[in-house]
């Protein structure tokens, strides 16, 4: 039996909360909802913090990321400049492209100049044997002829019903080189006259150097020895005390730093007639002077050298000047206007711009970059079945560039204009197209990269040379006449003076130019020594300019210019 529920507990349960009841429910309620909040907040911001912990970690990994690839890069240059150095210091130094033939068969290259494929002479391929260079039998009629008989004994021809000579034999002999003292006897006569004794001596031949004791033939030799033949004084020295008598290297110095005045008027004359000409061909190098005021001696200095003039009146000149600034060539080509070939080096935009000249380009700089860029390759992608790389394909097209060139070698300029036109235009174009499109893919400072961003950047100056027919395409001829100095510099190795740099830029600029015009340039030399002190007017110093003289042709087979 239930208990009878009391009726105090039945009103407190039926009785409502208070209102102090509910406002003390409600501020539970709250702090138990605000520390839940806290709660999750707190997991909140260890969630943030695990999720800036993971980005930071991400962002890391992309940087180191970046980093290893930037470090792959910079390997993969490093051993691209090593494979260069290696190859520049123990392979061939020949630009020639043994794979040349081989690259037209790419079908990206073969579609773009399939049309001029059939007009252009195709690449001669490398031989597999060397060719046999036939011997040039008998000696040059120009030497002096020596005979010599070889007689039979009296005992050995008696009976015979004649005799007679047949030459058997042919030696080239070598004469020595000698030195000898020439002393100058001069007749004087004494006249009696009013009381007074009168001399008349007769006249002294006059030296160009005044008081000297060298002939202008040692002078002739001690400057083509040098500087034609590459020889330092210091060798000559030696060479000179073998032949007879020494001659210190200081004495031999100094008559070349003084003749280098006595030549200067003549040079000026070259200089004037080089100037008037339409097309110049212009290259620096180096040069080390040890006393350059303002210089280290360790500091580059240049020497810079323009070819050209009127075709009849070819010459190759020198400067030297301890700077390379665009100032030079300014001051080198006063008074010129026309055609100026050079390589990409900015220093030739002042005189281009202030004279108003047309500046080419030079192929030859173009084509060395991408020789440099193949001669980089790793090994294995030099086989023969390998892939030709962006620098083979570039070789490609710029081998039928020159194909053209040797193609219309020789003919008139106006049939040269017309067919570099034709052929060569359509060729640069879809040069120029496949660069744009492939420069973006090779990677940035490799020497495939460098070599195609420099073909883009001078494209207009390269592209220049088929709107003219008397330009060539390159500036090799300029190359050609700098290169004696470069192998003389290796010999010499540095000029101690300004002055002797200066001397060297003379003796170079008179030897050079009488090669360009088909002159032995120790004859030339002697000639303008023997003439050039009694020149005291222009007259008689035009008479000694290379085109005026009237020596013997050069008579070496090959032309050193063409």
């Amino acid at each position: 039996m239930k208990k009878p529920v009391p009726s105090s507990i039945k009103d407190a349960e039926n009785r409502s909360p208070s209102a102090v009841e509910l406002l003390a429910l409600n501020e539970e309620l709250q702090q138990q909802l605000q520390s839940k909040d806290e709660v999750i907040q707190s997991k909140d911001e260890v969630i943030q913090s695990k999720d800036e912990v993971i980005q930071s970690k991400d962002e890391l990994i992309q940087s180191k990321h970046e980093a290893i690839q930037q470090l792959e890069r910079y390997v993969a240059l490093l051993e691209e400049q090593l494979r260069l150095k290696r190859a520049q210091q123990f392979a061939a130094s020949s630009e020639r492209h043994a794979d040349q033939i081989s690259l037209f068969d790419e079908a990206e290259l073969e579609v773009a100049i399939e049309a001029l494929s059939a007009q252009l002479p195709e690449e001669e391929p490398t031989p597999s044997s060397p060719k046999k260079i036939s011997r040039q039998r008998g000696f040059s009629d120009s030497l002096l002829r020596e005979r010599v008989e070889l007689c039979l004994s009296d005992e050995e021809k008696a009976g015979a019903s004649t005799t007679f000579f047949s030459k058997v034999k042919e030696e080239l002999a070598y004469i020595p080189a000698q030195m000898k003292v020439i002393e100058y006897w001069q007749e004087k006569a004494v006249f009696e006259r009013e009381g007074n004794e009168v001399i008349v001596s007769a006249p002294r031949p006059v030296h160009p150097l005044g008081k000297c004791f060298a002939t202008v033939s040692l002078l002739a030799y001690i400057i083509v020895a040098k500087y034609a033949d590459g020889l330092p004084l210091y060798r000559l020295e030696s060479i000179l005390a073998r032949s007879g008598h020494p001659v210190a290297r200081t004495n031999m110095a100094h008559w070349v730093i003084r003749l280098a005045e006595v030549f200067q008027p003549l040079l000026n004359l070259m200089r004037e007639v080089q100037n008037s000409s339409r097309y110049l061909q212009m290259d620096e190098t180096r040069i080390q002077v040890l006393k350059e005021d303002g210089k280290t001696a360790q500091s580059d200095k240049w020497m810079w050298v323009v070819r050209g003039g009127p075709p009849d009146k070819p010459s190759v000149l020198f400067e030297y000047d301890p700077s390379r600034a665009g100032s030079v060539p300014v001051r080198l080509l006063d008074g010129f206007s026309g055609i100026l070939q050079t390589d990409g080096y900015a220093g030739y935009a002042e005189v281009s711009r202030e004279n108003q000249l047309v500046r080419i380009g030079c192929w030859d700089h173009a084509r060395r970059k991408y020789v440099e860029a193949t001669k980089a390759v790793p090994k294995g992608k030099k086989a023969s079945k390998a892939a030709p790389t962006k620098a083979d394909v570039a070789l490609g097209y710029i081998g039928k560039l020159y194909g053209v060139e040797r193609a219309i070698q020789g003919l008139a300029e106006h049939d040269k204009y017309q067919a570099r036109q034709q052929h060569s235009v359509p060729l640069l174009a879809t040069f120029n197209a496949w660069l744009e499109k492939n420069v973006g893919s090779v990677m940035k400072g490799s020497l495939t990269r460098r070599a195609m961003e420099y073909t883009l950047n001078h494209w207009t100056s390269l592209i220049g040379y088929c709107e003219h027919g008397d330009v060539n395409i390159s500036n090799v001829l300029a190359e050609n006449a700098i290169r004696p100095f470069a192998v003389g510099r290796k010999a010499w190795l540095f000029a101690d003076s300004s002055q002797g740099a200066r001397a060297s830029a003379c003796c170079y600029s008179l030897i050079e130019t009488a090669k360009a015009n088909n002159l032995e340039p120790a004859a030339y030399i002697q000639h303008v020594l023997e003439r050039i002190g009694e020149a005291d007017t222009l007259e008689k110093i035009e008479a000694l300019l290379p085109w005026n003289v009237d020596l013997a042709p050069f008579s070496k087979n090959v032309p050193q210019y063409e």
